[in-house]
């Protein structure tokens, strides 16, 4: 069975590749424990299913969401968007994370199949798969502002 270190690193690195080149924007692992996204807050979830199955889930509050959208419509600094992009962009940024974490564990775990992602948006948000699942669950900082990003994966029967 694959280790859960190998999951904490392609998700880490897919994110960072992600924001670095699609959005000009860095992505570090918090070292401060009580960082925490306050107020109103956006989730993009993405989930997957193949020898392992689970959920990926980006969540940040409104301003971090923005900026996400902005530099990846390539918007001014200053510009507002319509909540319509920003929902459509956190969608997006679900999507290629995720892209990019399932090529760093093909060769761990297969091929595994994508949805289609969904963002909601309200208060202290969560994901779960319940039981007998594993969870990879990190707060990062992107720019100047906090996102926390989630995986949560279990094994399938499909699993060697």
């Amino acid at each position: 069975m694959v280790g859960q270190e190998i999951f904490s690193e392609a998700l880490l690195s897919g994110m960072a590749e992600v924001f670095e080149t699609m959005m000009f924007m860095s992505v570090e692992e918090c070292n401060e424990m009580y960082e925490a996204i306050e107020g109103e807050a956006l989730l993009s979830s993405i989930t997957f299913k193949g020898a392992v199955e689970g959920c990926l889930g980006v969540r940040c509050n409104l301003n971090c969401a923005q900026a996400i959208a902005r530099n990846m419509l390539g918007s001014d600094a200053g510009q507002t968007l319509s909540e319509e992009e920003v929902v459509d962009a956190m969608g997006e940024v679900a999507n290629m994370v995720l892209g990019a974490v399932k090529a760093r564990l093909a060769d761990s775990v297969g091929d595994i199949q994508v949805s289609i992602p969904t963002v909601v948006k309200g208060k202290e948000l969560i994901n779960s798969l319940g039981e007998q699942s594993f969870e990879v669950s990190k707060m990062v900082h992107v720019d100047e502002d906090v996102a926390h990003i989630i995986l949560l994966y279990r094994f399938t029967t499909q699993a060697n």
